[in-house]
C-alpha cells in the first residue's frame, strides 16, 4: 500500500520539460567544447613557434686610421619569429669572419656585450646591432671597394640568414 500512495504523489509532480533538458545538454556540450578547443589551441602553440630573424639595414664604412683601413659592417637585426635564437657565428662568402681578419661584437643598449664566436641570445620581438670589421690587408681575401660580399648569420636552430652587401 505505501507504493501505491507513492505513486499516487508523483503523478501530480511534473519532471523537467524535454526542451528544458535540450537546452541544457546542449550548454554543457558547449562548454566542453569551448574548454577542449582552448586546452588543445595551446598545445599547439608550444609546438609551433618558429625561429625568424629579420636583417633590418646594413651599413658599410670604409674606415682609415693612419695606414690601417677597414671596413665597419653594421648588422642591424630583429627576432621576428615566436622562438628565441641564439646566434653562433657569422660568414663572409661563406667563411667564417676569422678568415678574412674580422671580428664581430653584438651591442646591446650602447654597452659592448658580447662577441658572436661566444653565442648570441635574442628574445622574440628583441633587436641587436652586430658589427663586423674586416681587414682587406689581410692575406687571400681580395676585398676592394666596389666588392660585393655576402654576409652571412648562422643561428643554433640551423637557419642561415644572408645579406648582401658592397664595399664602399
Amino acid at each position: 500500500m505505501g507504493i501505491l500512495k507513492k505513486l499516487k504523489k508523483s503523478k501530480g509532480r511534473r519532471g523537467v520539460s524535454p526542451v528544458i533538458a535540450t537546452v541544457i545538454l546542449v550548454a554543457i556540450a558547449i562548454t566542453v567544447a569551448v574548454a577542449v578547443a582552448y586546452w588543445m589551441g595551446g598545445i599547439a602553440g608550444q609546438h609551433t613557434k618558429f625561429e625568424q630573424i629579420e636583417i633590418q639595414n646594413v651599413v658599410c664604412k670604409k674606415v682609415v686610421s693612419g695606414a690601417d683601413h677597414y671596413w665597419n659592417v653594421t648588422v642591424y637585426l630583429k627576432n621576428t619569429g615566436t622562438r628565441s635564437v641564439t646566434m653562433l657565428n657569422a660568414f663572409i662568402n661563406d667563411r667564417e669572419v676569422d678568415g678574412y681578419g674580422a671580428t664581430t661584437f653584438t651591442i646591446a643598449d650602447d654597452n659592448w656585450q658580447t662577441s658572436m664566436v661566444q653565442e648570441q641570445y635574442l628574445d622574440s620581438g628583441e633587436s641587436t646591432i652586430v658589427l663586423v670589421y674586416i681587414d682587406p690587408d689581410k692575406p687571400d681575401t681580395s676585398l676592394t671597394s666596389g666588392t660585393s660580399v655576402n654576409i652571412n648569420l648562422h643561428s643554433a636552430g640551423g637557419m642561415d640568414y644572408p645579406k648582401l652587401i658592397t664595399l664602399t
